[in-house]
């Protein structure tokens, strides 16, 4: 079976920025954050403070994962350049997406550099209150910003461009489910992938369908399934195979379908939580799908979305100037 890891994340430098100020690294896998909060960041053996590429390809390879997604976050900081010279020595391996802070005044120079000089055709917005940009800036709305229009408007030149969005969870000022609907009817060659299948919880699952219910009539909405463990508090070996989880997949299933759905892990942090053998083996083992449609998840739509023919030669052909 095809296996793809659809949300991975590489760090070089740790350079993490969010609500809880910077990250500051203690070494054996662990941080502290400014407002003094402790973290277990990377699981041991994986890096001291850092995860590189020769141990992420040791942990696909040891559980037969082929690809990866590289996406950032600003609990590690953006690995932008990292990535993509990872991509560049394995493009057949990785593709991977860019993030930019809009507010930052050389955001579209950034944006133009990562798409049209470097070959990207995937951006990663984590706008989250709780880890992301609405952690350290004023509330916004995705799809009425107007310097994330001058964005969309920009990668809209690009059909098939990825747009991969973690907007936390329902409490947070960063939850807007409305924003993608609106912005895959506005930008309709654009794909559309929600992180974490918007954040569910098995005790709200009325919340959770009508989410999916309003992405449903779009085609170019998809939703991954990494780090839903860490969001319904199944942790540990004797939470698996995450029951609570599979309610929730079941629900998406049921309302989007199968091909519009994508197994991720989020590693290395949520391999601090559960195994990463856990976090691949999940679904595998539950009843949620037939044999066809699991190979959809665990890799077919990822290469759909993210590998496109026209994405990966990008990259292949793309150059560094000085």
């Amino acid at each position: 079976m095809k296996r793809i890891d659809a949300h991975l994340h590489l760090v070089r430098n740790l350079a993490g920025y969010n609500a809880k100020g910077r990250i500051n690294a203690l070494g054996d896998g662990k941080v502290v954050w400014d407002n003094g909060m402790h973290t277990q960041l990377f699981p041991k053996g994986w890096g001291n403070d850092n995860f590189l590429i020769d141990s992420a390809l040791k942990v696909m390879d040891n559980e037969g994962i082929g690809k990866a997604v590289l996406l950032q976050g600003s609990l590690y900081g953006f690995q932008n350049y990292y990535s993509y010279q990872v991509a560049k020595k394995y493009p057949d391996r990785f593709i991977p997406a860019f993030s930019v802070d809009p507010y930052a005044n050389d955001a579209l120079k950034i944006v133009h550099r990562y798409v049209d000089q470097l070959g990207f055709r995937a951006a990663k917005l984590e706008i989250s209150q709780g880890g992301g940009l609405m952690g350290y800036h004023s509330a916004f709305r995705l799809d009425l910003e107007p310097k994330w229009s001058k964005i969309f408007h920009y990668l809209a030149d690009f059909p098939g461009f990825v747009i991969t969005v973690d907007y936390g969870d329902y409490s947070q000022k960063s939850y807007q489910p409305e924003a993608i609907d609106h912005l895959a009817a506005m930008y309709p060659d654009l794909d559309f992938v929600v992180c974490h299948l918007s954040f569910p919880n098995a005790d709200h699952l009325k919340r959770l369908a009508n989410t999916l219910n309003q992405f449903a009539p779009h085609k170019n909405i998809y939703c991954d399934l990494s780090a839903i463990q860490d969001i319904e508090k199944e942790q540990g070996e004797g939470a698996y195979p995450f029951p609570r989880c599979q309610i929730d997949v079941q629900m998406a299933k049921d309302i989007l379908g199968a091909k519009r759905l994508m197994w991720g892990s989020d590693a290395p942090w949520s391999a601090t939580f559960n195994s990463y053998h856990n976090l691949v083996s999940w679904l595998s083992v539950s009843d949620i799908f037939t044999k066809e449609e699991l190979e959809d998840v665990m890799g077919n739509n990822a290469e759909r979305i993210y590998f496109k023919k026209n994405n990966v030669l990008a990259l292949k052909n793309s150059s560094e100037k000085e």
